[in-house]
């Protein structure tokens, strides 16, 4: 089936419909509803009112403060709540680039071409408009940054580094705590966007080392809408969004309490949580990197062999349009993601993919496949029954 120009492909979820996308976002965890709800109609105070209801707002705030503080092993105010992941990288980037240009000079900034957007736009206008010299460090043929080209290219007027912990895209894992160990030799602000690895990797800050870390809820079973961003002590930062004094004046905004207690909830139970769900993760995941490499022709495993997510699968498969396979794939009951822009219905090979040395012919048959809480065995065995005739169907009908 062929996407017409400017579409894309839409359709109803239907009962019996497998969700293999728990990269893309999670379903709320029913334990993260029952902490959220009290705060849409009995705790509905503003936290910054000074009457009860405030102050019961308030303390659910920082309560809530507190159990994120206790999950990354930092001090409660090191944390500071935003609307998600995005804007968590936006203001880390952004407010470190500019106060440290004000404060020493800095203006070259260090990033990796295998970051989220929302890093990588943001680094990008950081440059184009705002006089930024922005370099791209190298990647392995997996997409990881390496600590000794991170020491020959960081400079004394180095601003802010950033680098993905773990990729959205192909699952890798960065060597932080190493990367991060450079920038403190070299007092250089480090930050890494960690909202694909929340669900499954160790977020202890000083362990990583990290001066700046954010995090997206709906990742990990949380709410859509909100995030956190933790900042060191002593990192300084300019405030990109201004107007009040809330989140000690660098993110002005009323907090959004409900949520809030929603991805406090969420990340100490995943946090509690973290290592029985790995183990169950893993096998399905390795399951689905063997197979779909034995059974589909012309299919290559993306990302690390070895250091990945434990619930991320992903590959390009050559002569096929990854578009064409998600909706084909969507049709058979199975959701999964492609790094190619289907909200355009115009398809481009990823950049990640591209930075990993791959064509163009291969980088527009990328296909993620990643596992969660709700995966069972039958949906990864019926998800691998299918997809080898769909992707033949789709080579046939690109042929004729």
């Amino acid at each position: 089936m062929r996407l017409p120009a400017g579409a894309c492909y839409n359709a109803r979820v239907r009962p019996e419909s497998v969700y293999l996308d728990f990269a893309a976002t999670t379903p709320v965890d029913r334990r993260v509803l029952d902490r959220m709800a009290p705060y849409f109609e009995d705790t509905f105070g503003n936290p910054s009112s000074i009457h009860g209801w405030g102050q019961q707002a308030e303390a659910a705030l920082e309560e809530a403060r507190a159990t994120v503080a206790s999950v990354l092993g930092c001090a409660p105010e090191e944390v500071l709540f935003t609307s998600g992941g995005s804007e968590s990288d936006n203001l880390a980037l952004r407010g470190t680039a500019f106060a440290e240009r004000e404060r020493r000079g800095a203006a070259h900034i260090l990033t990796s071409p295998v970051e989220h957007d929302a890093v990588l736009r943001t680094a990008e206008q950081l440059e184009r408009v705002h006089g930024f010299v922005l370099e791209l460090l190298p990647v392995d043929g997996h997409g990881r940054v390496s600590a000794e080209d991170l020491a020959q290219r960081i400079r004394p007027d180095t601003a802010v580094v950033s680098v993905i912990y773990a990729n959205n895209e192909i699952g890798t894992i960065n060597p932080i705590a190493e990367l991060a160990a450079v920038c403190r030799a070299r007092g250089v602000p480090f930050h890494t966007d960690a909202v694909q690895a929340g669900s499954q990797l160790p977020l202890h800050v000083d362990k990583l080392g990290v001066d700046l870390m954010s995090l997206g809820a709906h990742k990990f079973y949380g709410p859509k809408g909100v995030g956190a961003l933790y900042v060191r002590r002593g990192t300084r930062l300019l405030p990109a969004q201004t107007g009040g004094s809330h989140e000690r004046g660098l993110r002005a905004g009323t907090p959004n309490v409900p949520l809030i207690m929603g991805l406090a909830a969420a990340l100490e139970i995943v946090d509690e949580e973290r290592e029985a769900h790995n183990g169950r993760f893993a096998r399905h995941r390795d399951q689905i990197l063997t197979e779909v490499v034995r059974t589909v022709p012309l299919a290559r495993t993306t990302g690390h062999p070895t250091e990945r997510l434990p619930n991320h699968a992903s590959f390009v498969l050559h002569q096929v349009d990854g578009n064409q396979l998600l909706a084909a794939l969507d049709l058979a009951g199975y959701a999964v993601s492609s790094g190619s822009a289907c909200k355009t219905g115009d398809p481009e090979p990823s950049q990640v993919l591209l930075a990993l040395g791959l064509s163009p012919a291969w980088a527009l048959g990328s296909l993620r496949v990643t596992v969660g809480r709700t995966t069972s065995e039958a949906g990864v065995d019926g998800f691998l029954t299918a997809l080898p005739p769909i992707v033949d169907r789709l080579r046939r009908a690109e042929r004729s």
